[in-house]
């Protein structure tokens, strides 16, 4: 039996620019099938939390302009479980607003809040994690992370220490945001530090005490229109509180700053597909470890290439080396693998240059 007061929120609100051009604005990352699969990143989240979680208690926020698009992909997600955020204020308002909401719905909403376009296998493993940390954060007030186990020293995740007492649930002594090759590599030697997953799981009312304590300008405005969640007044009431909503993470808002935070070091494999990098990493390679999506594509003489096109034409690549080459009908993008974390800056440069059009 599933348990009624375990929830999910689902965060679907991101523009993913760093996966441009198949990412749009209009139409970003969560929303495609990036690793061809069969499914959207979202439809897979959602699959992975129907499994243990009841379906009537799994709820995603995004930004009102995706609700449609929410709707199509998830047919099965009732319209009043789509949480509309009219503007975007980062995750601690996300997490806030679901959080008010939920517990005016029910006052021991246990509640885990995970990213919509994460890559995760080991599926009973990843079940596992969820369920250890629901039951804790049930019988504790406390907020757990899920860690991951680094394999390398990654520059682009976050790192929690932690106290490796053996036991599942470990107590968290801080948090490091990207750290240098040098730091990372020392990471990893020290051996009790795990990656930042993203995925939180506590009870609706702490975290909400959490906000009074630790960003009470966030609890303020939510608190203010507290009676008015879940009723048809919503929809006026939420503007106002984003409106006058600071803008920042989860993590900086309260999780480096509370001392109840514990983590469970997992064992599933995970990757939060962040870049065109970890996409090819992620995709099948032929013998020269070239990536593609389609059958269409030719490579010759190239190596480490990853080549996506969304196009029925034969596209031919020669002679590259470690390349990113992404072909939309509206955009062509072509920057070697090292440089992918510019791809933000070119989105911004054809903003300059083209306006709003193309991104």
């Amino acid at each position: 039996m599933k348990n009624q007061n375990h929830y999910v929120a689902i965060m679907a609100g991101g523009v993913g620019s760093r996966f441009w051009p198949m990412s749009k604005s209009s139409y970003p990352k969560q929303f495609l099938d990036i690793l061809n699969t069969g499914n959207t990143l979202i439809q897979s989240t959602y699959e992975r939390f129907a499994s243990f979680i009841p379906e009537e208690n799994i709820f995603v926020v995004t930004s009102q302009e995706y609700v449609s698009i929410v709707q199509n992909q998830l047919p099965k997600l009732s319209i009043q479980n789509i949480v509309a955020e009219p503007e975007r204020k980062n995750t601690a308002a996300c997490i806030a607003y679901i959080s008010f909401k939920l517990k005016k719905m029910d006052p021991n909403a246990n509640l885990i809040v995970a990213p919509s376009d994460h890559l995760i296998g080991n599926l009973d493993l990843f079940t596992e994690s969820c369920l250890k940390a629901l039951e804790f954060t049930s019988q504790n007030d406390a907020f757990v992370t899920l860690g991951i186990k680094p394999s390398h020293p990654n520059t682009g995740y976050g790192y929690i220490q932690y106290e490796n007492t053996k036991e599942d649930v470990n107590p968290v002594i801080r948090f490091t945001e990207k750290p240098h090759r040098e730091q990372a590599l020392a990471f990893l030697e020290e051996g009790n530090y795990l990656w930042n997953s993203g995925i939180f799981i506590w009870k609706a009312s702490d975290i909400i005490d959490g906000f009074g304590v630790y960003a009470p300008q966030i609890y303020d405005v939510f608190q203010d229109i507290y009676s008015l969640l879940n009723t048809p007044q919503e929809m006026q009431a939420v503007p106002y509180a984003y409106a006058n909503c600071q803008s920042i993470s989860i993590d900086y808002a309260i999780m480096e700053k509370a001392e109840n935070v514990h983590i469970i070091p997992a064992d599933f494999t995970w990757n939060d597909l962040g870049t065109w990098n970890s996409a090819w990493e992620n995709l099948n390679k032929d013998e020269s470890l070239n990536a593609s999506n389609s059958s269409n594509t030719i490579l010759v003489d190239s190596m480490g290439c990853l080549v996506h096109s969304n196009e029925q034409k034969v596209v031919v690549i020669g002679g590259l080396k470690d390349m990113i080459i992404v072909n939309t009908p509206e955009a062509l993008l072509i920057c070697k693998k090292e440089d992918e974390q510019q791809i933000k800056e070119y989105v911004e440069r054809v903003k300059e240059v083209k306006g709003e059009l193309y991104i």
